[in-house]
């Protein structure tokens, strides 16, 4: 029997809403806050939030330490709020019939539990970067990702920034940068042959 291919989804933007940068012009705004301080911040602090180096209290306690107008608590609220299922995510169960399914993504894990839990069953491996310990675009991510592939033969993997491509190409991986729209599902029923 054939190999089923292997299909590598992104979280945010991809299956989820991409928080940022709306949810940091939100806090500007409602604390009156100058954009390029909590920017810069975002940039600073994002490696250590998204490869787990800093627990979610650390995050927010460094947030509020270094912006104490900020409600800690509607803040997060805020946060939670913008990170909402996309419409790819109802394809999953479908997609799940003819190809493995990766979840990869650079988030927190407490913060996409809501989206992923449902599409567990359906899902061959979930690898967010708050547990892996790394991040895209660097190779140990990716490596961890193939360890749960049943073959390298067909590999296409989505994501919403073509800068997490150099080294998924580099290992022979088809990339597919998904667009705001949504017709990138089209170009991903064409490579599963639906």
């Amino acid at each position: 029997m054939k190999a089923k291919p292997e299909l590598v989804l992104d979280a945010a933007g991809v299956i989820a809403a991409n928080f940022s940068p709306r949810f940091w012009q939100e806090l500007g705004m409602r604390y009156e806050l100058p954009y390029d301080r909590l920017a810069r911040f975002k940039q600073q602090i994002r490696v250590s939030l998204w490869s787990g180096a800093i627990t979610e209290v650390e995050f927010w306690d460094e947030l509020c330490s270094r912006f104490p107008a900020i409600d800690r608590e509607e803040a997060r609220i805020k946060l939670l709020s913008r990170i909402t299922p996309l419409p790819a995510a109802e394809r999953i169960p479908g997609w799940s019939r003819h190809a493995n399914i990766h979840l990869l993504s650079n988030h927190r894990s407490e913060w996409l539990e809501p989206i992923v839990s449902p599409l567990r069953p359906y899902l061959r491996s979930v690898t967010i970067s708050s547990i892996a310990g790394c991040c895209k675009p660097d190779a140990p991510i990716y490596e961890r990702v193939e360890q749960h592939f049943e073959s390298k033969a067909s590999i296409l993997f989505v994501d919403d920034q073509a800068k997490n491509f150099k080294e998924p190409e580099l290992r022979g991986w088809t990339t597919l940068l998904a667009d705001e729209q949504g017709d990138w599902v089209n170009r991903v029923d064409r490579f599963l042959a639906i």
